[in-house]
């Protein structure tokens, strides 16, 4: 593949709901720019994108897989990303790199959660879009119905650039409303041909709005317009590419991508109006070593700077970094910097990727997407840049986990494997994060939902050899007390020889702060060389409370008297003496069971509002407030005890249609009710027996 100046590269990503096609439509990419013989079938496992051994098995997108192909002396990377809202990690990435947005959309299902998802993020990130109208061969396909359905959703910047010819198993072709040329497809070629006489009328209707969206690309178009002056056909390319780029029109196209049909037309229209690398601002940067703000243009003279929106990892091939290259150029054996780390980095072989097949290349241009294996130092979302000129991009946006699960070996003896295979995963998948709980004593995933985390221990399993269980998190209870007492605590023991002797005489009350030690010795009843004795048996009894041996917490101990012995005293008889009176004086100062309250915010289109309050009402959740949001959406805050929310992203998901989303951030500890204090406290008991 030869090399491309940025105004000849289009970074595509393709978003949408789950099965609305985008994998099918690089295989037809591939197999129309005669890269292949036939083509593949996410049914038969055989796609160029869908590689992986989980997507096969699973016949749905998990990663985000680069179609880079040459169309018309153009280069165009095709981003296929997932449409399960489970791998929206993978989406953010793709969107972070590409200049350009296709939305597919079901002509039979219309418009779905994923459909609004995939425009809300090319809205918020301000990206030109296309739509493709897709599956238009299918028995209940209606074209007319899903272009006035994304009218009505998404407004007038809806601009249908072409028409079909048949419908549904008749469905050959379109239209191609800004040339006014009809094509039909065999599913090999593209031929051109008058427009049928049956469709002009419907053709010139649809031409005539193509023609308002132009002229209010420009004032001297629209005063044109209004004088009923005709558009020359230049005049009509340059403002449709001019509002395509502006956000102002969202062409709608139209095809059936398992037949190939349009995708020929699709391809072209990506060359004439998406936009290219060098249609875009320079891109704003901070020089780590100053913390000034600095900038990277496509100009020939600018130092090289890339950044890395995608990782994998293999445990055989080992790392490879994917980057889309901001300025200047880099070739292979290049020293370069990872400026987030301050690392050096050497570059060995360049290569692009398509799917999983390398291509290798000696130089890579400013715009393009490519590919480098064995980086030591750099992750998803750092900037490679030129040594002498630091710059660092801002980081890669991706969604909080929403579903915490608890992985254990099935095998004794895995720990370690699950931390190294988890950790090597977490590098290919920033969109899942993973800790060990140290008072739990559980290793807890933290994943977008239930088919995430699924993917995950699949993984663990196929590619580093550990076979692992899933199981909801333990919940990490605290214990403290409402009351206060007064108790003594007396080690005496006789056994020949030395004995043992510690008495104490100590004070239990509530404290604000984890633990509060003080002493009121008067007389040297407890003599000074013991009372750190005291205080250290006293804090090693908080580690397994009264209760159900969970931490103690919010306590406040005062030693005020006790006795000892001049030979059978020691520091130990002391620090047994302090446990007894520890265990004496908690169990008589009303011990309560307590329980992490987290905060919750969800935001949920309004007219789930009634389910959700009622759902974490369920939940023993408290409502602390709700705020109008944008597009009609609620933001939702309340909090919760920690216990009920470990699935609330399943929850969430069905009763909103995954159009609700909430994130969680620990708050406090609080009491737990009684009845539901006897279980735990029962529970715990049991494990122990």
């Amino acid at each position: 593949m030869k090399i491309y100046e940025a105004g000849r590269i289009r970074n595509i990503a393709l978003l949408g709901h789950g099965g609305c096609g985008k994998t099918t439509l690089t295989e037809a990419a591939i197999y129309s720019a005669k890269l292949t013989n036939r083509m593949g079938r996410v049914e038969d496992g055989n796609t160029v994108s869908d590689f992986d051994k989980e997507e096969i098995a699973r016949q749905i997108s998990i990663n985000t897989s680069v179609i880079p192909i040459e169309w018309q002396n153009y280069k165009i990377n095709l981003l296929d990303t997932p449409g399960y809202f489970d791998f929206i990690g993978e989406v953010q990435s793709a969107v972070k790199v590409a200049g350009g947005i296709l939305i597919l959309v079901d002509a039979t299902s219309g418009i779905e959660v994923g459909t609004e998802k995939a425009w809300d993020y090319a809205m918020d990130k301000k990206k030109p879009t296309f739509i493709l109208i897709n599956k238009m061969d299918r028995e209940n396909a209606n074209f007319d119905k899903v272009l006035n359905d994304l009218r009505e959703k998404f407004g007038k910047k809806i601009a249908p650039f072409q028409f079909p010819i048949g419908e549904k198993e008749t469905f050959e072709g379109n239209v191609n409303v800004v040339k006014m040329v009809a094509r039909k497809y065999d599913g090999k070629t593209c031929t051109e041909y008058p427009i049928p006489t049956e469709i002009t009328d419907q053709v010139e209707a649809m031409r005539e709005i193509l023609l308002e969206s132009v002229a209010e690309s420009d004032e001297a178009l629209l005063e044109k317009y209004f004088a009923g002056e005709t558009f020359t056909d230049e005049e009509i390319q340059d403002g449709l590419r001019k509002g395509v780029l502006n956000g102002d029109i969202v062409p709608v196209i139209c095809g059936a991508t398992a037949k190939n049909v349009g995708i020929h037309t699709l391809l072209d229209m990506i060359c004439d109006y998406s936009p290219s690398p060098a249609d875009m601002p320079p891109k704003e940067g901070e020089n780590p070593e100053t913390g000034k703000t600095v900038e990277r243009s496509l100009e020939p003279n600018e130092p090289f700077s890339a950044q890395v929106f995608k990782t994998i990892v293999d445990p055989y091939i080992g790392k490879i970094s994917i980057f889309k290259v901001i300025s200047g150029k880099l070739t292979s054996d290049a020293e370069v910097l990872n400026a987030n780390k301050g690392e050096r980095e050497k570059i060995s072989a360049l290569f692009l990727l398509r799917g999983k097949t390398q291509i290798e290349v000696n130089e890579v241009k400013a715009g393009d997407i490519a590919a480098v294996s064995k980086l030591q130092h750099t992750n998803t979302g750092d900037t490679l840049c030129a040594v002498n000129a630091p710059i660092v991009f801002s980081k890669i946006e991706f969604d909080s986990p929403q579903l915490f699960l608890a992985v254990e070996p099935k095998a004794r003896g895995d720990e370690e494997k699950i931390s190294s295979g988890l950790h090597r995963l977490a590098e290919e998948d920033p969109s899942f994060t993973f800790e060990r709980n140290v008072e739990t004593r559980q290793t807890l995933i933290k994943g977008q939902g239930e088919l995430h985390i699924k993917v995950i221990t699949s993984k663990l399993k196929n590619k580093f050899g550990v076979d692992v269980q899933l199981s909801d998190p333990k919940v990490p209870y605290r214990e403290t007390i409402k009351g206060r007492s007064d108790v003594q605590g007396k080690h005496k023991k006789q056994s020949g020889g030395h004995g043992q002797y510690g008495d104490v005489k100590i004070r239990f009350e509530p404290a604000s702060c984890d633990f509060e030690f003080a002493e009121e010795i008067f007389g040297g009843s407890v003599p000074k060389a013991y009372i750190p004795a005291v205080e250290k048996g006293l804090r090693e009894c908080m580690e397994k409370g009264v209760l159900a041996g969970f931490p103690v917490t919010n306590i406040k101990a005062i030693l005020y008297d006790g006795s000892y012995h001049d030979v059978d005293s020691s520091e130990m008889a002391f620090k047994i003496a302090a446990s007894l009176a520890f265990k004496k004086g908690v169990e008589m100062a009303k011990p309560v069971l307590l329980e992490p309250i987290v905060k919750v915010e969800v935001i949920v289109p309004e007219e789930y509002m009634g389910d959700i309050m009622g759902d974490l009402n369920k939940r023993r959740g408290r409502i602390l407030g709700m705020e109008p949001m944008l597009k009609g959406q609620q933001l939702v805050i309340a909090e919760v005890p920690q216990s009920e929310m470990f699935k609330y992203a399943i929850d969430l998901r069905s009763m909103t249609q995954a159009k609700g989303t909430f994130k969680m951030d620990f708050s406090r500890y609080d009491e737990v009710p009684s009845m539901i204090s006897e279980k735990v406290v029962e529970a715990a008991k049991a494990v122990k027996e």
